[in-house]
């Protein structure tokens, strides 16, 4: 049979996780729910499922094998609780919680109450990232040295005031860093391991919101290796893309946007070996939220339903998606204190 997938929160990021859901043959959309009606209505008649207005009445009401959060950041602790409470797997979007202890009580409830808890952090099972990781770990680049990553994005006044959530701490829990930058954040620790310092400016300098519009911090990786992080949604034009550079003492790796944009490594001699096979294709910017690739999340909504089915943990675990929070929180922190932050 398959596996039951139940939708929270019919916004902008619910309909992808729809499609994911419907282009894997092993899960089933079940249900969907959104605080207003009329949301989950509209989708719920295009699907054909049931539809809430109240989370606890869905899982009480459907037999349900995962839900997957589509809500505003800070609700998702106490959803995800209230799931595994019931005995439901969770999948959730980015960032899984916008505090630490909020994370660490949403593994806690799915560890007691034995179910899964995955984190949507699409990048890492898409090419070209995934094989960069690889690249990277196996010594393609030699010696990590320095690690760097751009999310020089734009939103409007009017994409903030749009939802009463955006640009809040209560729900946001951070601006340009948490909730646009964070994919890229956790690619760059990812890739080059845990961070050790970090010291970091956040500002709001273009937007009128609570949170920060521009934000820069240097890193200081555990392996020793360094790295700039820059995360803003106020740079004009909104055509930028995000930018990653990996440099190491035999080699480096660029993308923009969602491609390789340079790989280029020492040989034998000394001499420059161009490991870029393919054409680069298009560089594009993220300008709004829905510039994403449905890909990544038919690939995780997969892989959860492989561990509901078989075992095993999700691709993306809830203590690993902790671990791009704890960063941008200790940016935050050392932002408002003026001093670096260690995190080891």
């Amino acid at each position: 049979m398959a596996v039951r997938f139940g939708i929270v929160g019919c916004g902008t990021i619910g309909p992808f996780h729809i499609k994911g859901i419907k282009a894997n043959e092993n899960a089933e959309l079940a249900a969907v729910c959104d605080i207003i009606p009329e949301k989950a209505k509209k989708i719920a008649d295009e699907e054909d499922v049931p539809y809430y207005s109240s989370m606890d009445e869905m899982l009480r009401a459907e037999k349900l094998d995962v839900v997957n959060l589509c809500t505003p950041s800070s609700l998702h602790a106490e959803q995800a609780v209230l799931a595994a409470s019931c005995g439901v797997n969770v999948l959730t979007e980015k960032p899984m919680a916008v505090t630490l202890a909020d994370c660490d009580r949403m593994i806690a409830a799915a560890e007691a109450a034995g179910v899964k808890l995955g984190c949507i952090f699409q990048r890492r099972v898409t090419e070209p990232f995934r094989s960069i990781k690889d690249w990277v770990e196996g010594g393609v680049i030699g010696r990590p040295l320095l690690g760097d990553m751009y999310c020089k994005y734009y939103r409007a006044q009017d994409y903030y005031d749009s939802a009463g959530w955006r640009g809040t701490v209560q729900f946001d829990g951070g601006g340009a860093m948490m909730n646009q930058s964070i994919h890229i954040v956790d690619l760059i620790r990812w890739y080059f391991g845990p961070v050790k310092t970090v010291f970091g400016f956040a500002r709001t300098l273009a937007r009128s919101i609570e949170v920060e519009d521009t934000c820069v911090a240097c890193l200081e990786f555990a392996s020793g290796a360094v790295g700039v992080i820059e995360g803003t949604t106020s740079v004009f034009p909104p055509t930028i893309p995000h930018r990653i550079e990996l440099h190491g003492d035999k080699g480096s790796i660029l993308i923009e946007g969602e491609s390789l944009s340079r790989f280029e490594v020492e040989g034998e001699n000394g001499e420059v070996i161009d490991r870029l096979e393919a054409p680069a294709g298009d560089i594009q910017a993220i300008t709004k939220p829905t510039d994403i690739m449905v890909d990544g999340h038919i690939v995780q909504i997969g892989d959860i339903a492989r561990c509901v089915t078989e075992g095993g943990d999700p691709v993306v675990s809830g203590v690993e998606a902790r671990e791009a929070v704890r960063l941008i929180l200790a940016i935050y922190e050392s932002s408002e204190t003026g001093k670096p932050v260690s995190l080891l």
